[in-house]
């Protein structure tokens, strides 16, 4: 995979209203459309994205995620991350927006969990 590319990939799941998107590569300005519209147009009410193959996120990064948060939140539906590193939970911190979303190690964690909350 190039350096300045992402790929996003629809994991399936068991659980009703639940969506998991595995992305790998950095989340920046320029692999961002992708992910924007991709996350427009999801409707579930639990989005799952799986950051463990995430190196890194840009300010426009944040600025994506951010969108996700808020365009889910009008409906009333979840954004949560699993696997964030370190570096993205603390430009997270930094940016002060990492109360916005769950936040998960694993996949199975994140499934477990939203199944309780279902």
């Amino acid at each position: 995979m190039p350096k300045d590319s992402m790929q996003i990939e629809d994991v399936p799941t068991l659980q009703a209203g639940q969506r998991i998107l595995r992305l790998s590569g950095p989340l920046t300005l320029t692999t961002l459309f992708q992910f924007q519209s991709t996350v427009r147009a999801d409707s579930s009410r639990h989005l799952v994205l799986d950051f463990t193959d995430v190196p890194y996120v840009d300010s426009a990064g944040v600025g994506a995620l951010v969108g996700a948060y808020v365009s889910h939140e009008k409906q009333r539906h979840t954004v949560a991350l699993v696997g964030a590193t370190e570096r993205v939970r603390n430009l997270l911190k930094i940016t002060h927006v990492e109360p916005f979303f769950q936040y998960f190690d694993t996949l199975s964690d994140a499934q477990s969990r939203e199944a309780m909350a279902s």
